[in-house]
């Protein structure tokens, strides 16, 4: 990808435009709105090959949006950065407080008690994958979800990072209730990156200026990004945990949403670490939303949706970088991101109710074994139905469904022993419990 134009100055070029004869006595510069027509916050590499408008030329144009965003300005972390609470983003914040946070309804599909369970370690499962494979993890979505289900020991480093993905995010959902500290981001950091790294002296250390990390394109080698010196890494870190924490003296509200994404730009921006950074600024994330009562945080994969367009993702990052530091592109990508996520999530939920629900008329129309069962055996002749040949394991479903092995063993015991609905065979000291062809046939006897 190629880095982003850099800005030309807005204080010199006002100052060469005020007086320009040829923008008139009421000088349109002044009418500015922060946004173009289409409401898009547009960065200067943007604008410059877009029409502008009507009595302006693209200088005259981005000063225009530079004195609207001038206003709208919230400056935080000592000035050091800024956003702008355009309309955008104050709409964004509204569905989110009415679709993300507060008391779960039991007529929302998301939150069937029965199904819960499924749909955080289904959620904890994606985000370990995807937020890896953002980072260079190569393997196949199948292999690592069966892996980590069945608790088998990674056989590589790409799995091995998936893993500790995984455990990563469990300490997160452990954590959420506690202050951020130097502390939990280093041992976030250490958990992420544990048999990775070529110098395993790194898990959990901040870099050093001999280090010399710097974020380059894979593509071309070109150095996209310089963080801030290693002297002030600790400074910096202390500065975003007194941010996180709310202990920070801003001029106005910061909206709980809003934080976490700035704590999530700040890690990365900071780049404390030698490797892990964006797997430890997205886990943040995570944190800081499930801090703030947003609780369906726990269900989605912002991962998954930056996986879609990585270069949008790190295009925000830039975009910030080379504008003043003004933190909106990179908060309006990630509202967009987060919209994605639950609206995705709601028509999968939503799906896997109309599901399940199918299997149950099944099994009523056999009420002799419907009154046997319970609702981790109906999900998983949800998935047999579907999956016909599908192998299971008491390992994976006792992951899947967060319960001991003793009752995982009993549940497939019932199913394959008792019911005959799946087909138990051994395999070496294991055994193994077979989605059947006629499964349906089964069901409807």
């Amino acid at each position: 990808m190629k880095i982003p134009e850099t800005p030309p100055d807005y204080h010199i070029l006002f100052s060469k435009l005020v007086d320009d004869p040829k923008y008139g006595p009421e000088n349109p510069l002044y009418g500015g709105k922060p946004v173009d027509e289409r409401g898009r916050y547009l960065h200067w590499d943007e604008l410059r090959f877009r029409e502008p408008p009507e009595n302006f030329d693209h200088e005259g144009w981005w000063v225009s949006l530079k004195i609207g965003r001038q206003s709208l300005y919230q400056k935080i972390l000592n000035n050091k950065f800024q956003y702008a609470n355009i309309n955008k983003i104050l709409e964004e914040q509204h569905w989110l407080d009415k679709n993300a946070c507060g008391s779960i309804s039991e007529g929302s599909p998301v939150v069937k008690s029965w199904m819960k369970n499924e749909y955080i370690i289904n959620s904890l499962i994606e985000e370990s994958i995807t937020s890896s494979q953002l980072e260079g993890a190569a393997t196949t979505r199948k292999i690592a979800k069966k892996m980590l289900l069945e608790g088998r020991v990674p056989k590589n480093k790409n799995e091995r990072m998936i893993y500790n993905n995984y455990l990563a995010m469990q300490f997160i959902k452990e954590n959420s209730n506690e202050a951020l500290t130097q502390e939990m981001i280093i041992e976030l950091q250490k958990i992420l990156t544990r048999n990775t790294l070529e110098d395993e002296s790194y898990a959990g250390m901040f870099r050093k200026d001999e280090d010399n990390v710097f974020i380059v394109d894979h593509g071309t080698n070109e150095i996209l990004f310089v963080p801030p010196k290693a002297g002030e890494i600790v400074k910096r870190i202390k500065q975003l945990c007194e941010f996180a924490n709310g202990r920070t003296k801003e001029n106005s509200f910061i909206h709980p949403v809003m934080r976490s994404i700035i704590i999530h730009f700040l890690l990365a921006y900071i780049h404390p670490f030698v490797d892990g950074n964006g797997r430890t600024a997205r886990a943040l994330f995570y944190w800081s939303m499930l801090k703030n009562g947003y609780w369906l945080a726990e269900f989605i994969s912002i991962s998954r949706i930056i996986k879609k367009a990585p270069s949008k993702y790190a295009y925000s990052f830039l975009y910030t970088e080379t504008d003043d530091n003004d933190l909106t592109y990179f908060i309006v990508h990630q509202l967009d991101v987060l919209r994605q996520a639950i609206t995705e999530f709601r028509e999968y939920a939503e799906k896997k109710v109309i599901e399940t629900e199918s299997a149950e008329d099944l099994l009523n129309r056999n009420p002799k074994i419907n009154r046997l069962l319970n609702y981790r055996q109906i999900s998983l002749i949800r998935h047999a139905l579907k999956h016909p040949g599908y192998v299971y394991s008491i390992s994976e479903y006792q992951n899947s469904n967060g319960i001991v092995y003793e009752t995982a063993r009993k549940d497939l015991e019932l199913l394959s022993v008792k019911l005959k609905l799946l087909k138990k065979s051994k395999t070496g000291r294991s055994f193994r419990y077979v989605s059947p062809d006629d499964l349906k046939e089964k069901l409807s006897r």
